[in-house]
């Protein structure tokens, strides 16, 4: 028989494990591209949105993601929806397959008495 604390202990290795693999994404955008379009220098693209142009540059680097209103207001100005401005793709992340077979035998490792669950 198999305890409760067992189920517990596995479901908290999906999450940690679930949570490593989300951090795979990363978020890509365009707004160089729209700026570039419209002939637009940072220095007036941070302008227009109110913000400095480092700024700007930190989101077009992909140093750092725009807060919500600031996306929304590149959206506006770029006549776009934020989805055709930014996206999330896969950053060579790990499989989800080889996260649960890590997970099992961290599993085993940690804890010999627990039978190994098929994967």
């Amino acid at each position: 028989m198999i305890h409760s604390s067992y189920f517990r202990r596995k479901s908290q290795l999906y999450l940690i494990f679930s949570q490593v693999y989300c951090t795979s994404l990363r978020v890509v955008n365009h707004v160089r591209v729209r700026r570039a379009q419209r002939d637009w220098s940072q220095a007036e693209l941070a302008r227009r949105l109110g913000v400095s142009r480092q700024s700007v540059n930190s989101i077009e680097t992909g140093r750092h993601d725009p807060s919500l209103p600031v996306a929304l207001k590149l959206a506006r100005l770029f006549g776009a929806r934020v989805e055709e401005l930014f996206s999330l793709e896969e950053d060579g992340g790990a499989e989800w397959e080889g996260m649960e077979n890590y997970a099992g035998a961290y599993e085993r490792e940690t804890d010999p008495g627990v039978s190994p669950s098929p994967v």
